[in-house]
């Protein structure tokens, strides 16, 4: 991707100083490197966060304008979690992308960003609400015929008043529809009052990513107007990073008013654990499979904080077994970000993205895992490509897809995300 020549040329240095909170300046910045060396973005184009900063500082505008580095870098927050004087470049980055013109931006992250206004399913792959509805409609009567145990679950949608609504990454329904099942399994399993919403039910948000703050905003109040109609309790994001982050921060950004409360399914999974509504446990890992985890940076680092890292730890070494677990280095809320968000996965610039996400995949061989554990969907697809481009020996798989198997509930084509290690294990005895 070559640099551009139209849209707008930013004043770097204004839009910095607009951006930072009361009391603070950029001359605090003490050029320590740290921003730098712990960004895996560092050097692609020839960019990295300290160069950044301080190109804005000399008034560099038209560079700052113009290169494409701000497509590489993720909006992670991991150089501001890292910096001692809290500047956060990404911040920056989200105003640069806003002003490069539209047929200048990456034409996935657009793409993504146009289905999504096509109708209020808010779908970044186009589907429609009434092909929502359609779709569970079908996969569940295929789980009714075949699985007959659950026979009688139900899987509402818009039911008002329901105490939980849960959005669904669009790829389930559009490509992979079985994967929807084990999470109305474990929602059936624990008695959850819950329902999806057929308008707004999608959890993904690319128009964040593109910088059009109106098509950002646009995607979050038909988002909340839905859910407010439902008059639900909480709304729960399902497995996937970004959408919990682009709810929450666009509530407040755009002052709208949410009836609910924005929760993630990491945090009930961990909940229903603990209460024993989910009573799983790690028999099933005869075999000591080793497992690891990746804490997605719009979760965990720029949304929620370490209390979900550590409920997300809390889950996985009951389902796999304490010994079993090996955490990579550095985790929590400084983990490396895969480079699969911020729009990578979508931006047609693989050869950088891989180069990005060597410091992911060196960080998951050194665990020496088996598999691969992220409540995310582009970490999930991030983390599997890069694994097959540098020859990665591990899986990667959903929470959900572990759950069930431990309960014995995973159905034989719900096996998707497992290796043939783990492809018979647990499998539901035949009625």
């Amino acid at each position: 991707m070559g640099a551009h020549s139209r849209g707008n040329t930013l004043d770097f240095l204004k839009v910095a100083n607009d951006l930072l909170p009361d009391g603070a300046s950029y001359d605090a910045c003490v050029g320590c490197g740290i921003c730098a060396s712990g960004c895996p973005a560092s050097g692609l184009f020839g960019m990295d966060p300290r160069r950044f900063i301080n190109m804005a500082m000399l008034g560099m505008n038209e560079e700052l304008s113009t290169t494409p580095w701000v497509w590489a870098c993720t909006q992670c927050k991991r150089c501001a979690y890292l910096c001692p004087m809290g500047i956060d470049v990404s911040q920056l980055v989200g105003a640069a992308r806003g002003a490069w013109a539209t047929e200048d931006k990456p034409k996935g992250i657009v793409r993504s960003c146009a289905a999504q206004k096509l109708d209020e399913s808010t779908s970044a792959m186009g589907l429609m609400s009434e092909d929502f509805v359609e779709i569970v409609e079908e996969t569940l009567e295929e789980l009714h015929e075949n699985q007959p145990r659950f026979a009688d679950l139900k899987v509402p949608i818009d039911k008002k008043g329901a105490k939980f609504v849960i959005n669904q990454n669009s790829r389930e329904p559009a490509v992979e529809p079985e994967e929807m099942a084990p999470l109305w399994k474990i929602l059936d399993y624990v008695g959850a009052d819950w329902t999806y919403s057929s308008k707004g039910w999608a959890a993904e948000n690319f128009c964040m990513f593109t910088g059009d703050t109106e098509a950002w905003k646009d995607m979050v109040e038909t988002r909340v107007d839905a859910m407010n109609a439902l008059e639900s309790e909480i709304w729960i994001n399902t497995e996937c990073g970004h959408s919990f982050f682009t709810i929450w921060q666009g509530i407040e950004k755009f002052g709208l008013t949410a009836n609910f409360e924005a929760e993630s399914l990491v945090t009930y999974y961990a909940q229903w654990i603990r209460e024993g509504k989910l009573p799983v446990n790690s028999d099933w890992n005869k075999n000591n499979v080793k497992f690891t985890v990746q804490d997605p940076c719009q979760l965990v680092r720029k949304s929620i904080g370490d209390q979900a890292a550590e409920d997300l730890r809390f889950v996985v070494k009951t389902l796999v077994g304490e010994e079993n677990f090996v955490d990579m280095q550095p985790c929590r809320s400084a983990n490396y970000c895969c480079g699969g968000g911020g729009g990578f996965l979508q931006a047609g610039m693989a050869s950088e993205r891989r180069a990005y996400g060597k410091r992911k995949f060196d960080q998951v061989i050194a665990t020496e895992a088996d598999y691969v554990l992220t409540p995310c969907h582009n970490c999930h697809s991030q983390i599997e490509d890069v694994g097959d481009h540098f020859g990665g020996a591990y899986t990667v798989t959903h929470l959900w897809t572990l759950i069930c198997l431990s309960l014995g509930i995973l159905g034989p084509d719900e096996r998707k995300y497992l290796g043939p290690d783990l492809a018979d294990i647990n499998l539901p005895e035949e009625e």
